[in-house]
């Protein structure tokens, strides 16, 4: 035992939901380093035909890593299941240490989009299914000497934008977040009830699911959680009520070479849901004081600049229009063959209306109106914005995680235009 005091997980049993694969198993591989033993609590039994990963493979990894694994078929909206996996692990390692609540479902559409079976799903497990395992793991949870529940969810953040895009995907998560609040008053003392979350997106198969091919170069390995969760789950159950955001929680333990975690070192990462970003504090200022003064100063500059004698003569193309001519003048043959996508943009706000930019079709076109043939990609934001993206100011990426750019349609491509935005830049 001496010669273990260092790993100091070594003989603690955790019961991970959802560990089969993503951030689940990452958190479960650290454990199993000092040598944990872990619960692995999750439903693929047999082989997703798209996602890799079972509970059976995910035991071998952790044993080969000098943990001792439990795989146990468990879908957390089934009460009687998570019972049954809890008495197993109890009778198997003596009790249970740690508790990490990881299993989730994610939609990311909107009210009218999203059918009742999803939103249920969502509901079960993330909510309900959190709900549960923490209650029937408390009892056991108790009589451990460092005792810990970590839940992966957001902190509660109410800013309007976080909602109005996939309303019962942000309920479902912060459902879960307020089992924390709740839970860590209620067992002050006894047990720390934490809640962790990842500042930047994670590379995980949900991602791959989400993103499509080629977003991984904007996210981070899961191992900044699986460090992230270790240094929680070590600290004194008196650590508790805290929403801890990964990279924070590093900086604060002295980790200074945050490229380690990322999947291509230098390239700007996505941030994640839920996290306001600071381009963001001047929309938010306005939805909370109605407008803000400095918001009506510039809508009263921008409104001015259109009036008075010395601009009547130079009948200037608007920002909008300004920035398709730009576009158009830029098409070329090898934009058109690297990205073969027809986008269509429903902009909002001053010079709203329909344009597109056609790099499909021979020698491409861009302009005012529906283009000739079928979008395979909609964007619909402000005319504001629009423009901000176009001029480098507003990344698409953090556009579409904040709610101002909603995509339908062909995500990767998408992300193709991103790219093509990145060489017009210099342009614009």
């Amino acid at each position: 035992l001496i010669r273990n005091w260092h790993l100091k997980l070594a003989g603690c049993t955790l019961f991970i939901t959802g560990a089969s694969r993503g951030i689940g198993k990452a958190i479960a591989l650290k454990a199993a380093k000092d040598g944990a033993n872990i619960v692995i609590a999750a439903k693929t039994a047999e082989p997703h035909r798209t996602l890799p990963g079972t509970i059976y493979t995910a035991a071998a990894e952790i044993e080969a890593a000098g943990g001792k694994a439990l795989p146990c078929v468990v879908n957390v909206r089934e009460e009687q299941q998570v019972i049954d996996a809890v008495e197993k692990a109890v009778k198997t390692f003596g009790g249970i240490d740690i508790l990490v609540n990881n299993a989730s479902a994610i939609s990311l559409t909107g009210t009218l989009e999203t059918e009742m079976k999803k939103v249920n799903l969502m509901m079960e497990v993330n909510v309900r299914g959190t709900y549960i395992t923490s209650k029937t793991c408390l009892p056991h949870l108790r009589k451990s000497r460092n005792p810990h529940i970590l839940n992966l969810s957001p902190p509660v953040n109410l800013n309007p934008m976080w909602f109005k895009n996939h309303c019962a995907y942000t309920i479902s998560k912060y459902g879960m977040s307020m089992c924390v609040l709740g839970m860590a008053e209620e067992f002050r003392g006894e047990v720390a009830v934490n809640a962790l979350w990842p500042k930047t997106a994670i590379h995980t198969a949900a991602m791959d699911m989400l993103g499509g091919h080629g977003i991984e170069k904007q996210c981070r390995k899961t191992d900044i959680l699986a460090d992230a969760a270790y240094c929680i789950l070590t600290k004194p159950k008196s650590f508790t009520g805290n929403f801890i955001i990964d990279e924070v929680l590093l900086r604060e333990e002295g980790v200074k070479d945050f490229d380690v975690y990322a999947i291509a070192p230098g390239h700007p990462l996505m941030p994640d849901f839920f996290l306001d970003v600071e381009t963001d504090v001047t929309d938010r200022k306005q939805e909370q004081y109605g407008a803000s003064q400095t918001f009506k100063e510039e809508k009263k500059l921008s409104s001015s600049q259109h009036e008075g004698p010395e601009s009547a003569p130079a009948k200037s193309l608007s920002p909008v229009a300004e920035t398709f001519r730009v576009i158009q003048g830029a098409m070329s043959e090898e934009y058109v063959r690297t990205t073969q996508g027809v986008f269509q943009f429903e902009l909002s706000g001053d010079e709203g209306g329909t344009w597109y930019i056609d790099l499909k079709t021979k020698g491409g076109s861009a302009g005012f109106g529906k283009p000739s043939v079928a979008a395979d990609v909609v964007m619909s934001m402000s005319s504001a914005d629009f423009v901000k993206m176009f001029t480098g100011k507003l990344k698409p990426t953090l556009a579409f995680m904040s709610g101002k750019l909603r995509i339908k349609g062909n995500m990767t491509l998408a992300i193709k235009l991103e790219k093509m935005l990145t060489q017009l830049n210099s342009k614009l």
